[in-house]
């Protein structure tokens, strides 16, 4: 049998259980992956912990939407795969398992240069990454600022910004400045007179400001030097971005994404794979965890320990 990381409840990271689940089948359009490895993402947990609006649990809920493994069987309808086939997942439901049924069009190829961890770690970071800044009409020319961007969707920002032309400021503690200037970014750190601080090191005005952290410091330094609300984005702020005057992309927006935008988190995913291979574009990888330790996994996302991205190995 195959197994799979379920909970039955909201709460705390130990509500998550390691079940024994039937060997999925590949349906219509479908074809089965063995999962080699699961991106843990913090909707992740704010889904596991209530925190974000979900139906109620009428079963064993399944956790984790990023991932990357081998195809085993392929569905009625399905040609663009085969069985042997390496593939990232994108947007799947329930990636915390041994094997998944997965719709052929949540996949990717995962050429042999990129391994399963850094597939599994590319669908949610850089997927929000991408069309966050598409929304945001970052190009050449821009002075971007990146808040939290030492963290998954903030490293895969400043890389974009950068290879489109922008000027990225990112903040980060001092421990990570190195990283985002390695990554191309001016770092700055956050905390007590981080306005400031931004406009010291910004070379020109800052014309556009995504915030992946969803402090208070965050939202007002941004408003104090984007002169364009427009321009101004939260991914985590969500609930109050309109009366914050700001665009928010999903975190918690009842503002669902358009079909550009969906589109746009969909050509991400195979686009940063190739640059991945190409040697273009770096994926942190952090601890790499057993399938069941999902709930340590969890502890580490809520307490902001992890540095890097979390992968399960099943």
């Amino acid at each position: 049998m195959a197994r799979a990381i379920v909970y039955t409840e909201f709460g705390s990271p130990d509500v998550l259980r390691l079940i024994d689940i039937p060997d999925p089948e590949a349906g219509d359009g479908e074809v089965v992956v063995r999962i080699e490895a699961a991106g843990v993402n913090p909707i992740d947990a704010k889904l596991r912990g209530g925190k974000r609006p979900s139906p109620p649990i009428a079963e064993p809920r399944r956790v984790g939407f990023d991932g990357a493994g081998v195809v085993t069987a392929v569905g009625e309808g399905v040609s663009e795969f085969s069985v042997g086939d390496r593939v990232a997942i994108r947007d799947g439901s329930g990636t915390y398992a041994t094997d998944l049924a997965v719709p052929a069009s949540k996949l990717a190829l995962l050429p042999d240069a990129v391994t399963a961890a850094e597939g599994a770690a590319v669908g949610i970071p850089a997927g929000t990454a991408f069309q966050s800044l598409k929304s945001l009409g970052v190009s050449a020319g821009d002075v971007l600022l990146v808040h939290a961007g030492s963290g998954a969707v903030g490293q895969a920002a400043v890389q974009f910004a950068v290879a489109w032309g922008a000027t990225v400021i990112a903040t980060a503690s001092p421990a990570r400045h190195d990283l985002l200037r390695g990554l191309g970014a001016i770092p700055v750190a956050y905390g007590d007179g981080l306005l400031e601080r931004v406009r010291q090191a910004a070379p020109s005005p800052v014309t556009v400001a995504l915030d992946g952290i969803g402090t208070d410091e965050a939202i007002e330094v941004s408003t104090a030097l984007v002169a364009d609300r427009e321009r101004i984005a939260t991914i985590v702020r969500g609930p109050d971005a309109a009366a914050l005057g700001i665009r928010a992309f999903s975190g918690g927006s009842p503002e669902p994404l358009t079909e550009q935008e969906l589109a746009w988190r969909a050509e991400a995913v195979p686009a940063t794979i190739a640059l991945i291979a190409a040697g273009d574009f770096a994926v942190e990888i952090g601890a790499e965890l057993p399938l069941a330790e999902a709930a340590r996994a969890h502890e580490l996302i809520e307490a902001h320990e992890a540095r890097g991205k979390i992968v399960l190995v099943p």
